[in-house]
């Protein structure tokens, strides 16, 4: 542990990048002052600091460039003494923000276990050191984002998943950098990754995958409310929180269209749309047949279109060849059936799954059995000190 002086001697090591303005993730004094608190983590907690902790958007998407123009302006950098001299200017401005508590650098955090690994870096569970605040730290190598060609999509997921604000979306409070690496500050959800969870259990139950389902469609309803199409909704891109509520965590296919439909094929094949699959233009109604694919997953654990050759799903997808298995619910297959039509205009709205009635009963069975659980402590204390014949009393 570094020492109050040590800490304030260290927060400027920091160099600067070339994906970014030496402008960064700034805190306010305003946050110096707040004291809510989190229950379930026995900290602070960060969403409350969301407006004055954390960088704005808009001021990253004003003052980043072109990541790879700034890339080559930096390589192509000669050795003068003018150069020289900007650098050095430029790193004691950045030494002085660290310093005076207006940019994060990594000697702020300190850092726990791993929660887990990606193709360009990986997440560990970290603890912010003045505040105590537990976040995820998502560690991204700059090498690997640039030799894949993929920091035009990192600046879009972040400047995207930034200004989200609903609770079954994972929040992302602000970012930093160094020399080597990009560093994304995100809420961490104890409950860890769904698609572990449904591997481990085969499928879920129809009172799990409803509750599911609905949390989602209300997520992406918000999302495309702010003209946010996903994209990629599938297990693998979702996380679970502390009372084990699905939180979508992955924007990196995820593009901001406020008027104009799109022609990229991406997302995972087996989530993909008969639209994407045979290139035609599309909108926001691929997050709804992603839903349909993801409930079907849910229930079944496979999803609907999968088979062993790549061209063999094409065509599944293409004639909607749902195979539903024995014991499938009525409900659940009206639902799905509504979720997964090929033409986009068809497809059920997002604001009508949570009235559905699949989902409607299965809440109110999930609301039933909540009911007899807590009851039944009283239930059973009642038995244990009630005399006989009393027993029919018990509510």
């Amino acid at each position: 542990m570094y020492t109050e002086k040590e800490n304030a001697k260290n927060l400027g090591v920091v160099a600067s990048s070339p994906f970014h303005n030496p402008q960064q993730l700034k805190r306010s004094a305003s946050n110096n002052d707040n004291t809510n608190s989190q229950s379930q983590y026995n900290n602070n907690n960060p969403v409350q600091h969301n407006s004055s902790s954390m960088r704005s958007i808009d001021e990253l998407s004003s003052s980043n460039k072109d990541f790879g123009t700034a890339a080559a302006a930096t390589a192509n950098n000669t050795e003068g003494e003018e150069d020289l001299e900007s650098s050095f200017l430029e790193q004691q401005k950045m030494d002085d923000a660290a310093k005076s508590g207006t940019r994060w650098t990594l000697q702020d955090f300190e850092i726990g276990k791993p929660l887990g690994r990606g193709k360009f870096g990986k997440v560990y569970l970290a603890r912010e050191r003045r505040t105590k605040y537990i976040v995820a730290l998502k560690v991204l190598s700059k090498n690997q984002l640039l030799k894949s060609g993929v920091e035009h999509q990192l600046r879009r997921e972040i400047e995207i998943q930034a200004h989200l604000r609903h609770r079954h979306i994972l929040r992302m409070y602000g970012y930093f950098y160094d020399n080597k690496n990009i560093y994304l500050i995100l809420e961490y959800s104890p409950g860890g990754e769904l698609y572990k969870k449904l591997t481990a259990r085969g499928k879920f139950s129809e009172r799990t995958s409803a509750r599911f389902i609905s949390d989602l469609s209300g997520a992406m309803k918000y999302c495309h409310s702010k003209h946010v199409i996903h994209r990629d909704i599938k297990p693998e891109n979702l996380l679970l929180g502390a009372k084990n509520d699905v939180k979508i965590a992955d924007f990196g296919w995820s593009v901001h269209a406020p008027t104009s439909r799109r022609n990229t094929l991406c997302g995972t094949l087996d989530y993909l749309p008969p639209e994407m699959v045979e290139g035609r233009e599309h909108d926001e109604q691929v997050d709804t047949w992603a839903l349909g694919v993801l409930l079907y997953e849910f229930l079944v654990g496979v999803p609907p279109f999968e088979t062993e050759s790549h061209s063999a799903t094409y065509r599944r997808i293409q004639r909607v060849d749902i195979r539903w298995p024995n014991g499938m619910p009525d409900d659940a297959r009206d639902l799905i059936g509504k979720l997964l039509k090929k033409d986009p205009r068809q497809r059920l709205p997002l604001e009508c799954i949570p009235k559905h009635p699949f989902v409607l009963r299965c809440l109110k069975e999930m609301k039933r059995a909540l009911v007899r659980s807590e009851n039944l402590p009283r239930a059973v204390n009642f038995l244990y000190n009630s005399p006989p014949g009393e027993y029919s009393n018990i509510k």
